[in-house]
């Protein structure tokens, strides 16, 4: 047995163990969070480090969140805009990287390049210019406005994470399926896309969170009542001289928990996908 075999597996532990470190140091923010929404006022700012007691146990930040706003439309909004979003990233992101990794042609690294700009150059430094399109375009105050924004700000990391894994697939397997009649479309639907899983779904839990959490582009784009995310939405408890910290923390571990969800359901592929190249 080679050196290489025998420290795969060690690598993977390793991989996994990084893994599990981080998700403790980056959830524990978030138990905070959520523990401090169930006290009150002076609790949180007296003991933010210790569990609801009988004594200190407390909705009132709950229900002033069900009570102020319309937060069922937001978390709509939310839902909405970040699938669609992905869907449209995945899709593309998925198209373009086939592209640029099936097809050999002059070009073909500047191209991939100029598509991975977007990973180096963030898409807030055109906010002016895109408010602008929107505005010319009729879509302010639309959730189409920020599915457009959302999406061309996910597929470059999509076009570069994505192409790596799918210059992995066989070209034995493409080419079997093309000698059995299938399209291009068909080999990438049906043969590359398949084996590529755990790509995707890094590229959607990379591309959900930024989007389920951004406040910049709903604020500038979408800040009317009908289009407010949940994001958005939470800054009506946040004043310039008071804050309503037990609605705040309420409203926030609201928000948190379809993230947690959608990441349960995506982490066994998504660590798939990050250790794939340890264990090669």
């Amino acid at each position: 047995m080679s050196n290489r075999a025998r420290t795969s597996p060690i690598r993977t532990g390793l991989v996994h163990l990084a893994l599990i470190a981080y998700t403790l140091v980056a959830i524990f923010p978030v138990f905070l969070t959520i523990i401090n929404s169930f006290k009150d006022r002076n609790a949180i700012f007296r003991s933010p480090m210790q569990v609801p007691t009988p004594s200190t146990f407390s909705l009132v930040g709950y229900q002033t969140v069900l009570g102020q706003g319309d937060f069922a439309l937001y978390f709509q909004n939310s839902f909405i805009v970040t699938v669609v979003a992905i869907f449209l990233v995945l899709l593309f992101g998925a198209m373009a990287a086939f592209a640029l990794s099936e097809y050999r042609f002059r070009g073909n690294t500047l191209v991939g390049l100029y598509m991975a700009i977007g990973i180096m150059i963030p898409i807030r430094l055109g906010t002016v210019a895109i408010l602008q399109g929107m505005v010319a375009a009729g879509l302010v105050n639309t959730l189409t406005a920020l599915i457009l924004v959302y999406t061309a700000q996910g597929i470059p990391l999509a076009i570069f994470i994505l192409s790596e894994f799918m210059r992995s697939v066989s070209d034995d397997l493409k080419n079997a399926g093309r000698i059995d009649g299938l399209s291009e479309y068909a080999i990438f639907f049906r043969l590359v896309l398949p084996l590529v899983r755990p790509a995707m779904a890094t590229v959607a839990v990379f591309t959900m969170i930024p989007i389920w959490n951004d406040l910049w582009f709903p604020l500038i784009l979408a800040p009317a009542e009908a289009t407010k995310t949940v994001t958005l939405g939470s800054q009506i408890f946040i004043g310039q001289f008071v804050t309503n910290w037990n609605a705040v923390l309420a409203a926030l571990s609201l928000a948190i928990l379809p993230i947690l969800v959608l990441y349960v359901i995506f982490s066994r592929q998504l660590i798939r996908g990050i250790t794939s190249g340890a264990v090669k």
